[in-house]
This record gives structure tokens, C-alpha cells and sequence, in this order.
């Protein structure tokens, strides 16, 4: 029921920021739980945020501290903020919405996904 699409990624070196974004094309449920996930080549896709109906996120331990998970319902946007990037960082980057307490995976939709590479 929902049409992801992520932008926003891009190169760069370690230590630096970028800013991804995820729109809702067609459709948006405040009430749904969004997280972003990403996958690097050869890996399995993991979590990295999570904010649920109410605004309350949490992240992976990999990342806490850098990275910081928002949206916007009136924009209709889904952010994820990253900073302090690391080469471990390099994946491909995807946003979901669901619903559920194990990283929204009810009815979970998922976004085409953005590239992001971090160069030591």
C-alpha cells in the first residue's frame, strides 16, 4: 500500500556526513513504523534505525551515537542522519515502513535503496 523511494546517498570520506531521505510517493500512515536497513555486498541486510508511531528510536550498536533516525508526517518524509561515517559504513541504504515491535516487520514495505560509500 505504500511507494518508498530513498535519495540522498553518495561518496565520501570517512569522518564525514550525509543525509538520506525517504519519501512516500503514494501513500503515508503516520501510524507506521519506519527503520532504515542497509546491505553491503555479499552481506546479509541488517537494521541500523527504528522509530516507531509515537517518535521513539532506537538504532544499532554500530551506529549509535552517529547516526539519528526522523520524520516528517507533514513532508511525508522519513530522514536518516549520519555522521561520523566509517568505511563500515559503505552499503546500500533502504528505508521500510510496517508495523510491529521487531523492525516494523509487518506488512513491511521497503524502498529501492540509495548507495552510500565511505572511503578511508
Amino acid at each position: 500500500q505504500v511507494q518508498l523511494v530513498e535519495s540522498g546517498g553518495g561518496s565520501v570520506q570517512a569522518g564525514g556526513s550525509l543525509r538520506l531521505s525517504c519519501a512516500a510517493s503514494r501513500y503515508w500512515y503516520s501510524n507506521y513504523c519506519m527503520a532504515w536497513f542497509r546491505q553491503a555486498p555479499g552481506k546479509e541486510r541488517e537494521g541500523v534505525a527504528i522509530i516507531d508511531s509515537g517518535g521513539s528510536t532506537s538504532y544499532a550498536d554500530s551506529v549509535k551515537g552517529r547516526f539519528t533516525i526522523s520524520k516528517d508526517n507533514a513532508k511525508k518524509n522519513l530522514y536518516l542522519q549520519m555522521n561520523s561515517l566509517k568505511p563500515e559504513d559503505t552499503a546500500m541504504y533502504y528505508c521500510a515502513a510496517g508495523y510491529g515491535g521487531s523492525w516494523c516487520q509487518i506488512r513491511r514495505y521497503w524502498g529501492q535503496g540509495t548507495q552510500v560509500t565511505v572511503s578511508s
